[in-house]
Order: C-alpha cells, then sequence, then structure tokens
C-alpha cells in the first residue's frame, strides 16, 4: 500500500477542474514510473509514443483486434451483454475507454481488455489495476458489482485470463489517484521508478536526474 497522508487522499474526491483527469493510461504510466506524470502531465513534455514500435502496435490491435466469439463468452463466462469501446468518466475525476464491458448473469460486471503481449504465466501489476480502474468507472456507471476482470493476450493466441478485483485493489487505486492528483495538480516531484532497466527505453531519461 502507497504510503500519503489524510490530505492528499481528501485531494482525490475534489477533482472539479473539468480541464483534468485521470485516465487508464496515466495509471499505467505511474506504475511503469511515476516520473512519467511529471513530466508529461505537470510540466507538460511530450512523450512522443509515436516512435515507439511497441506503442505503434498496441494501438492498431486496440483498433482492428481480433474480437472473441460471443457464443463462447456466453458458455464460458456467463455473458448475458456484451459493450463495445464504451466511454466513461466518474465524478472521481477519472475517465477511460473500456474494450469491453460483460454483464454477467449472476448481475455483475467485468472489464475485458486486449494486450498484445504474450502471456507469461502471471498478470503483471499494470494490466490488473487497469483493469481495477476500469472496474472502478464501471460501478460509479452502473451501479453493478465489478469484482474480477478480464485480459486477452493476443500475441498468445487471444488467451483469456480471468483477474479477480478485490475491495483491498480498489482502495489501492484510490492511494494511486491520490499521488498522481499531488504530482499533476500540485506539481509534487516524485521518485524515480527502482527498476533501473526502464530508465534505458524512456523517453525522458535526458532530462531525468535518475539517468543523466
Amino acid at each position: 500500500m502507497i504510503d500519503i497522508s489524510e490530505n492528499i487522499l481528501d485531494d482525490v474526491f475534489q477533482l472539479t477542474d473539468p480541464g483534468y483527469s485521470i485516465s487508464a493510461t496515466d495509471i499505467l504510466e505511474y506504475l511503469y514510473c511515476p516520473r512519467f506524470a511529471y513530466f508529461e502531465s505537470y510540466l507538460c513534455i511530450p512523450e512522443h509514443q509515436e516512435k515507439r514500435f511497441k506503442v505503434q502496435t498496441g494501438r492498431t490491435v486496440h483498433e482492428d483486434k481480433a474480437r472473441l466469439n460471443p457464443n463462447y463468452l456466453r458458455k464460458k463466462l456467463g455473458v448475458v451483454e456484451r459493450k463495445k469501446s464504451v466511454y466513461l468518466s466518474s465524478t472521481r475525476g477519472m475517465r477511460g475507454i473500456v474494450d469491453e464491458i460483460l454483464f454477467l448473469k449472476d448481475g455483475s460486471a467485468a472489464p475485458l481488455d486486449y494486450k498484445y503481449a504474450e502471456y507469461k504465466e502471471r498478470t503483471f501489476k499494470n494490466h490488473r489495476f487497469q483493469l481495477t480502474f476500469y472496474g472502478l468507472l464501471i460501478r460509479d456507471n452502473y451501479s453493478v458489482p465489478v469484482n474480477k476482470g478480464y485480459i486477452v493476450y493476443t500475441r498468445s493466441r487471444n488467451k483469456l485470463i480471468e483477474v479477480e478485483i478485490t475491495e483491498s485493489m480498489y482502495n489501492e487505486l484510490h492511494d494511486i489517484i491520490a499521488v498522481l492528483t499531488s504530482i499533476v495538480v500540485q506539481g509534487k516531484y516524485p521518485p524515480p521508478t527502482k527498476a533501473k532497466a526502464r530508465c534505458l527505453d524512456c523517453c525522458y531519461r535526458n532530462i531525468c536526474e535518475k539517468v543523466i
């Protein structure tokens, strides 16, 4: 769990500025390195992601991905309704486009996200919290429980993986959003990632004192 003050936590529920809200991409980038938010959103230095092969390919997958067979989903997961590419926002200061929202027989719902990646016998933290982020948006907009989500790994022949979304994950997401708010709104300079290897492929490596 992230160690933050109660004052910062209060900021999560006071994001009334219509010019700022947190996206799922912000969460992914923060988990990769907290300084992404500072350089990109506070200092307004663009990432130039379009130059990176993985990002280009990932966008292509999201724009033209092979969808799972609806009959397969109904039989295996108990899906009764399915919404695709749904834009959602919340008064919490959150926004995002969910690849698919699955409404299930038990009255709950689940986000489904496509990843241009191979399944490595585990799901990564950033992927789990992206689903948690979408889960919170779904809960806020549809007033239904969301206690699991799904990832399709397109480079593993569209392998479908179920991910449990717990209340502790929702609580940790609140903490992450609070820290992001303190960075972007208040301009607090965060520590860098502890994974030094990530610095080698970082678009901000020339201006971050971690690596210069």
